[in-house]
């Protein structure tokens, strides 16, 4: 019957570790990156969790006869930021998992 208790330890370990786990993934996400695009003419924040924070727009691009180049310009500086904010979880996450004893690349 020494097996159990062992077992039980483990589960705790266990569970400790997830809620650790879950907190730095939290507090990770809410880290913020910043992506500009067309020579700073468009900005991009957002959080590292994926979600747009603000767009700031230069008024000097605003021309009503180019959109086209200004929708390219934020979907890029938008798309560059979640790139960014992806990289920080993977970063954060992999300092996590050393931390906690667990191999590299597992989270």
């Amino acid at each position: 019957m020494k097996g159990i208790p062992n077992m039980k330890n483990m589960l705790k370990q266990a569970e400790k570790m997830k809620e650790r786990l879950e907190k730095l993934q939290a507090k990770a996400g809410e880290m913020t990156v910043e992506a500009s695009a067309g020579g700073g003419m468009v900005t991009a924040v957002a959080k590292a969790k994926g979600e747009i924070v603000f767009i700031k727009i230069e008024p000097d691009i605003v021309n009503e006869r180019d959109i086209e180049m200004l929708e390219d310009l934020i979907t890029a500086a938008v798309n560059e930021a979640l790139n960014r904010g992806r990289e920080i979880m993977k970063e954060e996450l992999g300092k996590a998992a050393s931390g906690l004893g667990l191999p590299p690349g597992l989270l």
